[in-house]
């Protein structure tokens, strides 16, 4: 029996990639993270990171280059460079993968106005790669380019996530 779980830690901009087995559990990895400038929580428009129990509710993305540019959760062809970020300045930059979550606690993260996958809230890559470890999100939680390709490589959709503010 093998299962993959990811524990994101709020009050560590941390994000671990743990393995359960018949042997015990396994950290496989662990990643910076910037979560929401806003901290935490689940209401719509707070723009929040969401508590609790998640799941991956599907992965987008796939074999699309570093920094290709997602937006509505579609590629639009373009690779982001400083260049295309100084053309449309402010603009919150989906980049390379997206995991988009699923809140699995209803009334919590799920449901009403409270539900994270209306949110759209989403692991994903960011032009702003040197603001990762520090909460400056509009309630996504933000990778770096890189990690964020081998975090999608190693995941499954169903997979569990926790974010928690310990």
């Amino acid at each position: 029996m093998s299962d993959v779980h990811i524990d994101v830690s709020l009050a560590t901009q941390q994000l671990y990639l743990y393995r359960r087995s018949d042997e015990g559990v396994r950290l496989l990895c662990q990643f910076p993270v910037s979560t929401a400038r806003n901290g935490a929580g689940e209401l719509e428009g707070s723009f929040c990171t969401p508590r609790g129990v998640h799941r991956i509710a599907q992965k987008i993305g796939e074999d699309a280059p570093l920094f290709a540019v997602f937006k509505a959760r579609e590629a639009t062809g373009e690779i982001w460079t400083s260049q295309l970020d100084a053309a449309e300045p402010g603009r919150d930059w989906i980049l390379s993968r997206i995991l988009w979550l699923d809140g699995l606690e209803p009334g919590k993260n799920q449901g009403g106005e409270v539900d994270s996958h209306a949110r759209y809230i989403y692991i994903h890559g960011t032009n702003e790669e040197d603001k990762i470890g520090t909460p400056v999100s509009h309630g996504c939680i933000r990778m770096r380019n890189a990690d964020v390709v081998t975090l999608f490589d190693q995941v499954a959709v169903d997979t569990r996530v926790n974010i928690r503010e310990d």
